[in-house]
């Protein structure tokens, strides 16, 4: 059942971000520039999670440093349509619904962190 929901999570917010770019009103895909920060935004966590061993219950350097870079690049995907649309490349439409999309599908990644990112015997790292 989560991972229905979580595929259902990803199809709207996608839902959203086609629809910013591929409205008649709209017509710019220049808002398809956040998929780079979907892409990017699991990376720096799975590789700290790689690196570090969770055998100590104090917080460590590298996975602080995962979540800081994480949070840059989600603050960057939020950023870029607003960027967009006052440089006018952009309407403010759009825009909505671009941050709408980035909001829908950066909560479905963290759920699928949450759901999959323990380490028991169904985890995302086996694969």
């Amino acid at each position: 059942a989560a991972l229905i929901s979580l595929s259902f999570g990803g199809a709207v917010g996608l839902m959203f971000l086609m629809l910013g770019c591929a409205l008649p009103q709209y017509n710019q895909y220049w808002p398809l520039f956040v998929l780079f920060f979907y892409i990017l935004s699991p990376i720096p966590y799975c590789i700290a999670r790689r690196v570090v061993d969770d055998t100590d219950a104090a917080s460590n350097a590298c996975k602080e440093l995962a979540i800081f870079l994480t949070t840059g690049i989600v603050v960057s995907a939020f950023g870029l349509p607003i960027v967009f649309a006052r440089a006018e490349l952009i309407y403010w439409g759009a825009c909505a619904l671009v941050l709408t999309g980035n909001t829908v599908i950066f909560a479905t990644i963290l759920g699928f962190f949450l759901v999959f990112g323990s380490n028991d015997d169904f985890s995302w790292q086996q694969w």
